[in-house]
This record gives structure tokens, sequence and C-alpha cells, in this order.
């Protein structure tokens, strides 16, 4: 296997989203693959994919597509890992190393294990970023810039194959960590999958009150129902199969989180403002430490705007 800071050979990317997208541009710009493969069963990203010109081949097979490269990355939703994994067993080349861009772990370890072939190393990987928009033409090479990448090796991982893939990440910008499949989805769910289903479900109900209301939730959205909106315009596909595969961690994260919001609902009603306050101060100081990591801009709004023209190629 080449050293882990050498560009790969070929690079075969299944799913041509955001992610794939930015994959294919990121890798492009930083010269981490000398060939790039595109593959997407829909024909439409297909034909965008050769437009943006961000691939050098585009093919709707994945078997043929994976033919020839040295390092796979599955950037298809949660729950179609397993039928992507069935439809390339066997025609990844001896040596080759699979990985993935899951939000959930530990049951995209269990969907593709038993279709892994015999010298194939499988490299789980949680890049922890993204926007809310979707497609080809969403992806910008910058996106991994300074945003974690979560590892989960199974522990008979070959250490190269390991490396090879903490190697691709690092020269997109991306700061690798290593956890268990376990640890990553339980806290995945409380930073991440909860907030989600929160937004979805407040989001939702400001839609229910709109005829109630007579448009104006929408049309006075304060700063903090906007950043709801932008959350809970995520991909459906992606999410629905993100909540139904890590539904233990995450029901389990929400439990607590009832629990604590029935403790909030108990302040306000008895005027407890003490107890408001020192909820309010808690959790400024750990916004305030996201600022300082790195992980997020005091700006306004977030800094939330969309790449420049100039970051899409």
């Amino acid at each position: 296997m080449p050293e882990a800071n050498a560009p790969i050979g070929c690079l075969a990317l299944v799913g041509l989203g955001l992610i794939g997208s930015s994959l294919a541009r990121g890798a492009r710009r930083f010269g981490l693959a000398q060939r790039i493969v595109a593959i997407d069963v829909d024909a439409g990203v297909r034909a965008r994919v050769e437009e943006l010109g961000i691939a050098d081949a585009v093919t709707g097979d994945a078997a043929e597509g994976v033919r020839d490269a040295d390092l796979v990355i599955l950037c298809v939703p949660v729950g179609a890992v397993g039928d992507v994994a069935a439809a390339i067993a066997g025609h990844m080349k001896p040596g080759a190393v699979l990985s993935d861009v899951g939000s959930v772990k530990g049951a995209v370890v269990a969907a593709v294990t038993p279709h892994l072939g015999d010298g194939i190393a499988f490299v789980p990987a949680h890049p922890v970023a993204g926007t809310e928009y979707s497609g080809p033409d969403a992806g910008f090479p910058t996106l991994f810039s300074g945003r974690w990448c979560i590892l989960t090796p199974p522990e008979d991982a070959p250490e190269a194959a390991v490396a090879r893939v903490r190697g691709f990440w690092e020269g997109l910008g991306a700061i690798v960590e290593t956890m268990t499949p376990e640890h990553h989805d339980l806290v995945l769910a409380i930073t991440s999958h909860v907030p989600h289903l929160i937004a979805y479900n407040i989001v939702g109900t400001a839609a229910d009150l709109e005829e109630v209301t007579q448009s104006e939730v929408i049309k006075f959205s304060a700063g903090g129902f906007r950043d709801f909106t932008r959350i809970a315009a995520s991909d459906p596909t992606m999410w629905r199969d993100v909540f139904l595969t890590n539904k233990d961690a995450v029901l389990e994260m929400l439990g607590r989180f009832n629990e604590d919001l029935s403790a909030l609902a108990r302040a306000i009603r008895w005027g407890d403002g003490e107890a408001l306050h020192a909820l309010f101060t808690r959790t400024r100081a750990i916004r305030r430490g996201i600022v300082a990591m790195g992980q997020e801009t005091a700006e306004p709004d977030f800094g939330r705007a969309r790449p420049a023209a100039d970051e899409k190629a």
C-alpha cells in the first residue's frame, strides 16, 4: 500500500451529492488523487457531474466504477450502504480500501462488513461538516477544512489502511479523531442527531401554526427560528436513515433532553429566575468554547453565507 501522504492512484466516489462532490473537488484541488471516478445511480446527477468536470470518469455501474480503485468512499445515505456494499462485493481489487461518510457508524459497520471481500480493508469515517444544500452543485473543495473527521476502524483494520484514510482526510484539511462506532453514535446523537430532530419538530410545529397566525410565523422569523429552518432544510432521506439506524442512542439522548426540558418548564412556571440564569450562563460558555476551538464563527448568522463562486471550482 502506498505511503499515507502519497496521492491515491484511483479514487472512486459512490454518490455525488454535497459530500461526494466536495470530496471530488477537494481531491482534485489538493492533488490527493491521480484519477477520480464518480458513481451515481441518478442519470441527472451523472450528467451534471460531467458538465461540472469534477471527475475523470462518470458511471452508473458501481461494480465497474470501483474495479480499479485504490480507495472507494460510499457517499450515500446510511440506509443504502449495505446495498451498495453488496453491489461492489467481489469487484474491488485486492489491497483496496473501502470507507464511507455516514453520520451513523454502528449500523454502517454491521451493514458493510458481511460484504467485504478478501484483501479489502474497511475504515469507516464521518466528516462532521456540511450545509443544508444538496446535489453535485452544492459541493466545494474546502468544506472539510478545519472540521472534524471521525474514523471508527475495526480492531483488526490494517494500520496502513487506517493511515491511508487518515492521510486523505488530513489532505482535505480535516482534523482527524478516532473512536469506536458505539462511542461515536452516542456522542453524535446529542451533538448532531437530536438537535436536528428538535429543529425538524419545531419547524413542523410552526408550519402547523401558519393558518392560525396568518403567516406571521414566517414573516416575523427571528434569528433563532431561522437557524432551526436552516438545519431543518437538510436532506430528508439522509436524516430519515440517521434516526432509524441510530435509534437507540437517539432515544436515550432524547429521554435525557425531555427530563431537562421538564425541569426548565418548572423553572419558568414557578418563576425561578436563578435557575434560568444559571442554565443560560452555562450554555453561553459552551457556545464560546465552540467558537474558541474554531468549530464555529461568532459572525452574524454564524457566517453561513453560501460559498463564493470561486470556491465551487
